[in-house]
């Protein structure tokens, strides 16, 4: 896709090397967000014949069990800004036989999106990286019939998720210092201010607009060993070491190693995720 309009940089951000990994992890990484998923999916209560528009739909995971739960007789369209994601999408909804599923590589902000034409919005962690969050929700309420159902799941603040920044914070002498945004900037965390939610929402047109909070155990590796070479591939450690020498790479692992072991249990090691269930009227 062109990375041109109000996110270009997030396109370019996310069709760039250190978030193909994305895509090629998406089993890992649905493995740890199932339990997200499931509470996401038991609130947005998809009906048989109902149309869905799916935000950020990565590798198709969120897509797919929407899709089953609509049946042949409604529609799902996932939507992403990155490609190699949206290509294996593609591939797993063929795979499936999901002939009500689609997945659609395009700026959700800005496609010309059918006017009224779906029954619920939903989204697992596909809606903080806008750029222009209010005149993105207004353009996506636009292809809502009226009183349909918005259902997103969100990160709470950084210092409640410490599943991905306590890593980070442990190799705060081994690696890079990496930038952080800004709590009006796209970003992981960028939904974290309930009363900022509530005013993107309540400016782009939504109606009871609500936030329940919810703290999910997820489960990072079998061991410290699996948690560690996940951490490597994948997330803020593995960002700040792109390009970093052998030898820093091998004092990160062995630190990373000593971080999840003394987070080990009979489950593997397994961390509570901070997150948002928001819900809104369209």
């Amino acid at each position: 896709m062109t990375q041109e309009g109000p996110n270009a940089a997030q396109a370019a951000y996310w069709n760039g090397p250190a978030t193909r990994a994305w895509a090629r992890e998406h089993e890992r990484i649905d493995a740890r967000f199932a339990p997200i998923l499931d509470l996401l999916l038991a609130r947005a209560a998809p009906r048989p014949g109902e149309h869905v528009l799916d935000i950020g739909c990565g590798s198709g995971t969120s897509t797919i069990a929407l899709a089953e739960r609509v049946g042949l007789g409604g529609r799902v369209l996932g939507v992403d800004i990155a490609a190699e994601s949206v290509e294996v999408a593609r591939r797993r909804i063929a795979a499936a036989g999901l002939v009500q599923a689609e997945a659609l590589l395009a700026d959700a902000a800005a496609h010309p999106f059918p006017p009224g034409g779906f029954d619920l919005l939903a989204s697992r962690f596909g809606v903080m990286f806008f750029e222009e969050p209010v005149a993105a929700f207004a353009h996506l309420r636009a292809a809502l019939r009226p009183g349909a159902r918005l259902v997103l799941a969100a990160f709470r603040a950084a210092a409640e998720n410490a599943w991905t920044t306590g890593a980070a914070a442990a190799m705060r002498d081994l690696i890079p210092p990496q930038p952080s945004p800004g709590p009006e900037e796209p970003g992981q965390f960028a939904f974290a201010d309930p009363a900022r939610v509530e005013r993107i929402l309540h400016g782009a047109g939504f109606a009871e607009v609500a936030l329940a909070p919810e703290d999910v155990p997820i489960r990072l590796g079998a061991d410290a060993a699996e948690a560690t070479d996940f951490a490597m591939t994948l997330g803020q450690v593995s960002r700040a070491l792109q390009g970093a020498p052998v030898e820093m790479r091998e004092a990160v692992r062995h630190r990373l190693l000593a971080f999840y072991r003394a987070m080990e249990g009979p489950g593997g090691v397994v961390m509570p995720a901070a997150i948002w269930l928001v819900t809104a009227r369209g």
